[in-house]
């Protein structure tokens, strides 16, 4: 490891000890390099604008910024055990190209607010993709419920057939979730979507710095004004963000959990491209629904990040070290998450329904609400209504599922999906 930021003169660097304390910094810190890398440019300019940088020397560490940038993009820069952390790797470069301007970067800055910026930064751009997987599977939902409006699906409660539904409601159900989901998203972002950086390490910094200009270059919608408050939201604003992405996959998991049902032998309602199910390694006759079960099983990861985090911040004001461990569940929930999610569009977009076993499934005590509603509708109270549908199961259109369906005219019944609000929900999130 190179020399440590704060080593000094005459301090002995126990390896044991410091390869604990560095613990998965190198590793995480590769999904965070390159927004530490454009924090850093904003704060070269900040520096610039305040006098500490003169033009000259601002113009070569933002070149240098930007070089490094793209090396680490084509692995000609690699972060590895030979820094403490990304942080140490930026300033390393930059004295190595440029020497006492190079060491001039960290002026008015302490890895507590870099690292805050660097994580801000990293959680708006999580989110942004969290809000596009939303949108697609709403997108693809909404097709399936318009085209699939009238396709007769049995409904259940308590896992019990219930009454007659159809794929349009189901879809509906779906889309309509997703669109809420990335509602959350997109106000998670502008919850979330305030710069830190400047606060230093949690007190403010003797000098004028231009918080300003870093929080309008790195497209901040505000910044955090009190020093104390950006160490403070460390975690906080983490758990929001992770709330966001836990209650899309809540979705995945029941929307997974109905399909591995429905591709089961005994519904038979649902089959999927050969390329999402996989074989068994021992029974010839088997093909899994194996992704859609690691689909389900998806939001535990985003569970266990929340759980870490929310143990962490245990805390009292201020910096304590022990936040260095929310960087690794957090990045490992998002990793995870954004890539489950990823996938759903093109697996909701190519799933067939089996029309002729879903038909079979509908039996005819299904009908006995509409016959139930329908005397009620000619007067009948409700409760006498009941009893005597129980007996009689048939509505006048006798055991039509598509009849059920048209009759069905609540708005978000099958008769009546609404599709349109949603459509316009939709188009409002830009």
């Amino acid at each position: 490891m190179s020399h440590l930021l704060w080593q000094k003169p005459g301090v002995t660097v126990n390896q044991n000890i410091q390869r604990f304390l560095a613990g998965n910094d190198i590793v995480d810190d590769r999904h965070l390099f390159t927004f530490d890398i454009q924090a850093s440019r904003a704060h070269a300019e900040g520096l610039h604008n305040i006098g500490v940088l003169t033009a000259l020397e601002c113009r070569n560490l933002c070149e240098s910024l930007t070089r490094l940038d793209g090396l680490f993009q084509t692995g000609e820069f690699i972060l590895d055990e030979r820094f403490e952390d990304a942080h140490s790797a930026i300033e390393a470069y930059l004295i190595e190209q440029h020497g006492d301007t190079g060491r001039k970067i960290h002026t008015g800055r302490s890895r507590n607010d870099q690292v805050l910026v660097a994580s801000r930064l990293y959680l708006r751009d999580a989110l942004k993709q969290l809000a596009f997987h939303n949108r697609k599977i709403a997108e693809i939902s909404l097709q399936r419920a318009e085209s699939e409006a009238m396709l007769p699906l049995p409904g259940y409660t308590h896992m019990q057939r219930a009454m007659v539904s159809s794929a349009g409601m189901w879809w509906a159900g779906w889309a309509e979730s997703f669109i809420d989901d990335l509602g959350l998203a997109e106000s998670s972002i502008e919850w979330i979507n305030a710069n830190p950086l400047g606060s230093g390490s949690g007190f403010g910094v003797n000098m004028p710095l231009d918080r300003e200009h870093t929080t309008t270059a790195l497209e901040f919608n505000r910044v955090q004004v009190a020093a104390t408050y950006a160490q403070l939201s460390r975690g906080k604003f983490e758990l929001q963000a992770l709330a966001a992405l836990s209650q899309s996959l809540l979705d995945l998991r029941r929307l997974a959990w109905d399909l591995s049902l429905f591709t089961s032998a005994e519904y038979s309602f649902v089959t999927l491209p050969s390329e999402y199910t996989t074989g068994s390694s021992l029974m010839p006759n088997k093909r899994n629904p194996d992704l859609i079960e690691l689909l389900r099983a998806s939001y535990a990861v985003v569970a266990g990040a929340r759980t870490e985090i929310e143990s962490l911040l245990s805390l009292p004001s201020g910096y304590h070290r022990d936040l260095q461990f929310s960087k690794g569940p957090l990045l490992r929930a998002f990793h995870h998450g954004l890539a489950a999610l990823a996938l759903v569009p093109d697996l909701i977009d190519r799933l067939q329904w089996q029309p002729e076993k879903m038909l079979a499934a509908i039996e005819p005590g299904m009908f006995a609400t509409d016959c139930a509603m329908e005397l009620a509708a000619s007067g009948v109270p409700f409760r006498d209504a009941y009893q005597q549908a129980a007996k009689a199961t048939l509505p006048s259109f006798g055991a039509n599922p598509e009849a059920s369906l048209k009759a069905r005219v609540s708005l978000g019944s099958a008769g009546n999906l609404g599709l349109d609000i949603l459509k316009k929900r939709l188009q409002e999130f830009p």
